[in-house]
């Protein structure tokens, strides 16, 4: 037998969640189509047409996904969703992701890409420190001359870049 207390997530509660959530996000199209139109104008549809009746079609879906987890909540009571290992695993991704989010915002998306891949390749692909931090800056470097010099596309610089003239 499974042990129960592993279980962190039933399927009943994710579904009623991810009901939930689509049945928000549903929401918000609909109403925001109802700014710019959702009728059929002289020139054919008005902007908010299709994405006020997409919105509609998420709800109704989102309603039915809600209905079927209510009526089967016993059999999806006793199914896990997400385990504790699972979990971890999960962390073991996002985590450092979401570390890379707030690096960014703070020391500029370069330096937060030097960070990560370094951190990343040492930890998780167990590379030696001259080797993560070469593919890091190299691929820092990479990205400043595609977006930057050859797109022109300014990216997210912070304090380093700022002191090193990186514009």
């Amino acid at each position: 037998m499974q042990n129960p207390s592993a279980v962190l997530v039933s399927r009943f509660v994710a579904e009623v969640a991810l009901a939930m959530v689509t049945a928000a996000i549903g929401a918000v199209v609909t109403l925001g189509a109802l700014e710019f139109g959702t009728g059929w104008g002289d020139g054919g549809p008005q902007p908010g047409y299709f994405p006020f009746y997409i919105g509609l079609i998420v709800m109704l879906a989102s309603g039915a996904t809600l209905v079927e987890a209510i009526l089967n909540r016993e059999q999806h009571r006793a199914t896990p969703f997400l385990r504790r290992e699972q979990a971890m695993r999960i962390l073991a991704f996002f985590g450092p992701m979401a570390g890379f989010v707030v690096l960014a915002a703070v020391l500029g998306l370069y330096v937060a890409l030097i960070v990560y891949l370094t951190a990343t390749m040492m930890v998780q692909g167990r590379y030696r420190l001259w080797r993560a931090l070469a593919v890091s800056v190299g691929s820092a470097i990479t990205f400043y001359l595609i977006f930057e010099v050859w797109f022109r596309v300014p990216l997210l610089k912070g304090p380093l870049e700022a002191l090193l003239k990186i514009h």
